[in-house]
């Protein structure tokens, strides 16, 4: 079983930068990622990280934006999100999957999820 918690959201304006925050606790994962969910719209991939965090991946509308990490002598997983965009307002989740080794931007090989934090970007 894995427990995950997200914790840094907020209301920013359009420019700044936020932290995010994943904690988890229970067994060892191996992939971790950020999804997102606007209001009316499908859940999206935003970034994910292997294990070591040697490997990262990120969707095309945030990359160079922001920037995923983990510690796992934290056992937390960090976005760093700069140069935020109204249309990045959304919840965000974090996830892991304890079944693959390999990032993966389908919800589908996630098996725990976090309960979500309120983004919100104003122009």
């Amino acid at each position: 079983q894995v427990q995950l918690v997200e914790s840094g959201g907020g209301l920013v304006q359009a420019g700044d930068s936020l932290r995010l925050s994943c904690a988890r606790s229970g067994r060892s994962n191996y992939v971790m990622a950020w999804f997102r969910q606007a209001p009316g719209k499908e859940r999206e991939f935003v970034a994910s990280v292997t294990w070591t965090g040697g490997s990262t991946d990120y969707a095309d509308s945030v990359k160079g934006r922001f920037t995923v990490s983990r510690d796992n002598t934290k056992n937390t997983m960090y976005l760093q999100m700069n140069s935020l965009k109204p249309e990045d307002t959304a919840v965000y989740y974090c996830a892991a999957t304890v079944r693959f080794t390999l990032m993966t931007r389908t919800t589908g090989p996630y098996d725990y999820w976090g309960q979500g934090t309120q983004v919100t970007v104003s122009s």
